[in-house]
């Protein structure tokens, strides 16, 4: 026998009849539907999020890639491909997609308004560049423009869930249920989850650090296979100090429920998680029963050899607060492909035949989940695993996995995966409809489409007030906002500006040095920094000046920084920017482009060298929290350059990690990272000081600059600051879960084309801990 099983208490008796538990009603509380669902019972840290790196090299996502995106969102990697350029995790609790679309704005305008866009450059930490737009941008992210699915599609499933293939076309010996029990009949004991099981899908165990003041039961008996079960089932509010129990349902073998009680909690409720559990502040209020009260009661019910039975029970017995060694988890007891689990109500209904949580219910049952995890545990000791490997669920799961974004699917559809399917098509495949929101001028081949409910508005103010109405009522919304276009003279005039602006900020004036002073060894010391792309003596002053002009902006910055009032070749040195009208608030937007949500927790480092990577990941036990490092190479030559960016789960971790790199062992200089990723493909055209036209003005011409001396309410200037906020305040408005996406489409016209911008994140979304390697 192993340790395991020893630990567990486990007989080899197998003979014995299985005892009942009691009859008695313990504590009932009465009638009362209390919602339940696996995906709602899944620990704190399983939330919906997105990967915090995209895998383009430029950080470019074309229209077809945002539609992929789109589509795997409404529908699940089940039915349609992942999205090739980013990762969503736990799709499945994604609750909303909500896209705003501000037409007639590009990449260009975002950054020549950067610090009027407060918001968004804050609050999304997943940036990307978009190509120009062609004639119809919202048709081309929906995919409205591919060709449309031919032939019939299979019905919507209806009460029943669809049959199954035949016997002979399953092969068992592949089935998850067959490899880990076999295909002969099992005994209780052998569903119990053993120790290390229990360890690995966090179970409180005794010992554990988190679990010192857990009571455990009084169950130390040996374990046969004819020790008793009892059905567990408990329902959590949210409290200042987290998730705490609010009622706790036990069933016994027979379908009696010996135990419904009412919880109080001991401190402060925020939020009584009604849509879920059923329970309101009314229902609660007289309730004095405290967890303690419930621990002692299961303690006296339960026998010595008790064993409970639950789906996702280790989060019933955290909030129980208590240890108990034989459990059977029907989540896990019916093991499904790639370490996912089936829902309690699908295996309800694919097991027994039996609807439970049904939607038309404020909330669910908990006594009738509590005696549903019984039946199925006991319906697999009685078949066997063979018998449900015959009834091939991953592939009715599959079916019914096909639901609408949200927790309570309305109806479920089959569905042949197929690329040219649009985000209407799959929408209507789940019974749902899109919202879109636009002004009445704006046209496009969604206002039109069939399964889009569109709501036309007078003017951009119109649309925001109708979206805080109307959003909350579709789980897929577009809200599009229409700003004046910048004339083509007027953006290509403010083009240049925005080049030479980042070129001026990128560039620094150093000196004076002696006359005779090592201009090599200064040339080294400044390209230690980061990489040059001119180097020029300034001979025009009384004394010689260096102008260095990096191709990143952090280098110059860092030179800055280190540099300046240090003694250099014998001489007190002054390092600075050219000051020009473009530069006078450079210190102010270095340290917003510092504080941007995409640079927090992003470091640049310069003098690495070709095996950096190797040596990093040597050392990644100094380096907590390291998610990417993004090592850029040079265009044509295809070689590393020397300096990286490395990206952190938190700006803490990031600083630890830069005094480490900084220490002399390591040999770098580095600092905190100012530039957003999908920027450098655009700076990489920025002139260098020799390429710069002749005579090119930076001034802005007499119409824009006429516009900004009165500031008129319809400028872009004052247009931008006050649609980001208006933005933020309708974004703080969605509920958790929501996919939000921000876009800019760019603009195109025979002047000349201008990328677009996308801003993307999930509101409450926890940041990825999952390494990557960007080369």
């Amino acid at each position: 026998m192993d340790s395991n099983r020893e630990w567990t208490g486990r007989h080899p008796k197998k003979d014995r009849k299985r005892r009942r538990a009691p009859s008695k009603l313990v504590g009932a509380a009465g009638a009362m539907t209390v919602h339940r669902d696996l995906e709602e019972r899944q620990p704190e840290a399983k939330k919906a999020r997105l990967s915090t790196i995209l895998f383009a090299e430029n950080c470019e996502v074309t229209h077809g890639q945002l539609c992929e995106l789109l589509k795997y969102a409404v529908l699940g990697k089940s039915r349609v491909p992942k999205p090739s350029w980013c990762q969503l995790f736990h799709r499945n609790k994604l609750n909303n997609v909500v896209i705003f679309v501000l037409q007639g704005m590009s990449q260009l305008q975002f950054y020549r308004f950067y610090l009027e866009f407060g918001f968004l450059r804050k609050a999304f930490r997943h940036k990307f560049r978009l190509p120009p737009p062609s004639s119809d941008f919202l048709a081309d992210i929906i995919g409205l423009r591919k060709k449309p699915i031919t032939g019939d599609l299979p019905k919507t499933m209806g009460g029943s869930l669809p049959s199954t293939s035949s016997k002979a076309n399953i092969n068992l010996q592949n089935d998850p249920v067959i490899q880990k029990y076999g295909s002969k009949k099992v005994g209780l004991t052998r569903c119990l989850l053993t120790k290390d099981e229990m360890k690995t899908f966090h179970f409180p165990l005794p010992g554990f650090p988190d679990c010192e003041n857990f009571v455990p039961t009084k169950c130390n008996g040996f374990i046969t296979d004819s020790s008793p079960l009892f059905g567990l089932d408990c329902e959590m509010c949210l409290t200042s100090k987290g998730r705490e129990l609010t009622r706790i349902s036990v069933v016994a073998e027979g379908g009696c429920c010996v135990m419904d009680e009412l919880v109080k909690p001991d401190n402060k409720i925020l939020d009584y998680l009604t849509s879920f559990s059923g329970i309101t502040k009314k229902i609660l209020n007289p309730v004095t029963t405290k967890l303690k009260d419930v621990q002692r009661r299961l303690k006296a019910l339960l026998p010595p050899d008790a064993v409970l039975v639950g789906h996702s029970l280790d989060l019933d017995l955290r909030a129980l607060k208590m240890i108990h060694p034989f459990v059977i988890d029907t989540s896990l007891l019916y093991v499904r492909e790639q370490g996912r689990r089936f829902k309690l109500k699908f295996l309800a209904k694919a097991i027994l035949g039996k609807d439970i949580q049904c939607p038309d219910r404020v909330g669910h049952d908990a006594i009738e989940d509590a005696r549903i995890t019984l039946e199925l545990a006991q319906y697999f000791l009685k078949h066997g695993p063979k018998k449900i490997a015959e009834l091939n669920l991953e592939v009715l799961a599959s079916r019914q996995e096909l639901q609408p974004i949200g927790p309570e699917p309305r109806n479920t559809t089959e569905v042949v995966q197929h690329p040219n399917t649009s985000v209407l098509e799959c929408l209507n495949l789940v019974g749902q409809k899109l919202l879109f929101l636009a002004r009445e001028t704006d046209s496009s081949e969604l206002s039109s489409s069939k399964n889009c409910q569109t709501i036309k508005c007078l003017s951009n103010k119109e649309v925001l007030e109708q979206a805080r109405v109307e959003i909350p009522l579709f789980p897929f919304s577009i809200v599009q906002f229409s700003f004046e276009p910048f004339s083509p003279i007027l953006t290509e005039e403010m083009n240049k500006r925005m080049r030479i602006k980042w070129a001026e900020m990128s560039t620094v004036y150093a000196g004076p040095f002696s006359k005779n002073c090592d201009l090599r060894a200064l040339k080294r010391l400044f390209k230690s920094f980061g990489p040059v792309r001119s180097l020029t003596l300034v001979l025009e002053t009384h004394q010689p000046h260096l102008c260095i002009q990096y191709e990143v902006l952090e280098a110059a910055q860092l030179a800055i920084e280190t540099l300046d009032g240090i003694l250099v070749e014998g001489s007190y040195i002054k390092v600075q920017r050219p000051v020009t009208e473009l530069t006078l608030d450079c210190d102010t937007l270095v340290n917003e482009l510092e504080q941007d949500s995409e640079n927090r927790g992003t470091i640049y480092l310069s003098g690495v060298s070709e095996t950096f990577k190797e040596h990093l990941l040597q050392q990644s036990n100094l380096f907590l929290g390291l998610e990417a490092v993004i090592l850029p190479k040079d265009l044509k030559s295809g070689k590393q350059k020397k300096y990286c960016f490395l990206k952190f789960k938190s700006i803490g971790s990031a600083q630890r990690a830069l005094d480490i790199l900084r220490s002399k062992d390591w040999k770098l200089k580095g600092r905190h990272a100012l530039t957003p990723r999908h920027l450098h493909a655009w700076l990489r055209g920025i002139p260098s000081e020799s390429q710069r036209p002749p005579g090119l003005r930076v001034l802005p011409p007499p119409s824009e600059q006429q516009a900004l001396q009165t500031l008129k309410v319809d400028h872009p200037k004052i247009a931008a600051w006050r649609w980001g906020r208006k933005i933020g305040k309708l974004y703080h408005s969605l509920c958790p879960g929501t996919l939000c996406l921000i876009l800019l489409p760019g603009t195109k016209s025979t002047h000349g084309s201008l990328s677009g911008l996308g801003l993307m994140g999930i509101k409450g979304e926890e940041r990825s801990t999952i390494p990557s390697m960007c080369l």
